[in-house]
């Protein structure tokens, strides 16, 4: 028998939940009833068709703290028909890597219909949250009980949601039991194996996943070149042939190591099913905006945005902003050249063991200053591409990393090629090269290791706290779990390594 959305129910008052999302407190009753009811609608009604209910407490209840928590989930046969529609790739029994449609799910290999396994909690996850996003107003000119957020058709339901403060944040619930399994089988215990990718990809994601995985390569990968570099390190040559060897090494390893990563990586994603996930028809990103109509190509009910308005932000607006940040990029660079020169100029003067410190410190507070504006040109350059109002995803995706590639190559390197090319100072550009990439590196150590722990560390403390005044009216179930994870930041919704 053929199963449709429109046969499915979405009125289960058990299911289990994938996502979270929190209301902002004084929320009305009627924007609640209305949000509930467009997330359970059917989707021919223009609904997500979801299941949808609010978190109760042991005694089937809600209490202050939890009266805005809302848990969101699917049944099975829902979840298999989002695959179908997001265009999930699958492996088949075959072995061939297939678009999964429902109607051939029994071809796919390890489907079982009393199996729930089938999909990841990361591809569950996805497809809730591609149909939470893809809520968009119909006939609504406002959203019930605030006439000041209004909406026209085709605008996104949860980005004006979002914007507008009512719901204040949409996050994806974890899985502690499958997260304890894949501590004990990750970082728990220190063996030189490799890291699970294919269990952190079915829990975290593939993005997540290619991380770890890129960073597992490039570390084994920089060996060779520390124990080649090491004699270049430690012996001061006057044979500047040598160099030119190491130079002519580091060339070839650079090449190498790319192509390798890139047959690593396409191999990965081909068994993760990413690299052939291209539908006929990419659906609009969640973020496009325009006035609903019927697109000629497709024929389906979208958004509408003519191309000419979005040419005219980028070349009139987004172009001027990024050449003005290249220009300061250069004005800061010019600042730390005059340093460098009052510094040295100061060490001849004097001779002394600090001025010899002093020399370093310029390159230390260019390196720091050059995290802070890749940082903040990166949030720039997302409101710009997001403003641009991009209709595809790949085509946001391509203009966001356009922008920020061009800026981070001149901000972090453009003084590198100054120093060889202009000033040709060797000495300089030794220690210059040195001085940024230590003290990028450890920057970076600290954001990406040190930062998450103290996090860690520090919300432990708290979730203990609240756990024994939770106890007092719960037991330890989904309840004290929301709650909890309510709180976490964007680190600690992953396992602090």
């Amino acid at each position: 028998m053929k199963v449709t959305l429109s046969a499915l129910d979405t009125c289960e008052s058990s299911f289990t939940p994938l996502v979270v999302i929190e209301l902002a407190q004084d929320v009305k009753d009627e924007t609640k009833e209305w949000l509930k009811n467009r997330i359970i609608t059917k989707k021919k009604d223009g609904g997500a068709q979801l299941m949808f209910r609010p978190l109760l407490n042991k005694y089937e209840k809600e209490t202050l703290e939890n009266q805005n928590l809302y848990l969101v989930g699917a049944s099975n046969i829902r979840l298999l028909l989002g695959a179908e529609a997001v265009g999930l790739v699958k492996e088949s029994s075959d072995s061939a890597m297939r678009a999964f449609t429902y109607g051939t799910r029994h071809s796919f290999k390890g489907f079982d219909d009393n199996n729930d396994d089938f999909l990841t909690m990361a591809e569950c996850q996805f497809i809730i949250k591609h149909e939470l996003e893809n809520l968009r107003a119909r006939d609504e000119k406002m959203i019930p009980g605030y006439p000041q957020a209004k909406l026209y058709p085709g605008k996104s339901l949860l980005r004006r949601l979002l914007t507008s403060g009512i719901v204040i944040q949409v996050f994806p619930l974890h899985d502690n039991e499958a997260l304890k399994k894949l501590e004990d089988t990750w970082y728990t215990r220190f063996t030189l194996k490799h890291q699970p990718l294919d269990s952190i990809r079915g829990y975290f994601g593939e993005t997540i996943a290619l991380y770890f995985g890129f960073l597992e390569y490039f570390t084994f990968a920089l060996i060779p070149m520390a124990v080649i570099g090491l004699p270049y390190y430690l012996f001061v040559w006057e044979d500047y042939d040598k160099y030119v060897i190491f130079a002519s090494f580091n060339l070839i390893w650079s090449t190498v190591i790319l192509e390798v990563w890139k047959r690593g990586c396409a191999n990965m994603t081909y068994r993760w099913g990413t690299l052939v996930m291209k539908r006929q028809f990419e659906e609009p990103r969640p973020g496009f905006h325009g006035v609903l109509g019927i697109n000629s190509v497709t024929g389906r009910e979208e958004p509408l945005y003519p191309s000419y308005k979005r040419q005219l932000r980028i070349y009139l607006v987004s172009l001027p902003f990024v050449c003005l940040c290249l220009y300061f990029s250069l004005y800061v660079m010019m600042i730390y050249f005059d340093m460098e020169a009052w510094a040295l100029g100061l060490h001849e003067s004097s001779r002394s063991e600090w001025t010899s410190v002093l020399l370093y410190v310029p390159s230390i507070i260019y390196a720091i200053v050059i995290e802070i504006l890749n940082r903040l040109y990166r949030y720039a350059a997302e409101f710009l591409t997001s403003w641009e109002n991009h209709r595809l995803e790949s085509a946001y995706q391509n203009h966001l990393i356009l922008k920020v590639l061009v800026f981070n190559f001149l901000n972090c390197f453009a003084s590198l090629f100054y120093i060889a090319f202009v000033l040709k100072d060797m000495k300089l550009l030794r220690q210059s090269l040195a001085t940024l990439l230590i003290t990028s590196q450890i920057l970076n150590q600290v954001v990406e290791s040190l930062l998450p722990y103290w996090l860690q560390r520090k919300h432990h403390m708290q979730v203990k706290r609240k756990v024994q005044a939770l106890k007092a009216d719960i037991d330890a179930t989904l309840y004290e779990q929301v709650i909890l994870e309510k709180e976490m930041g964007t680190y600690l919704q992953l396992p602090s390594l």
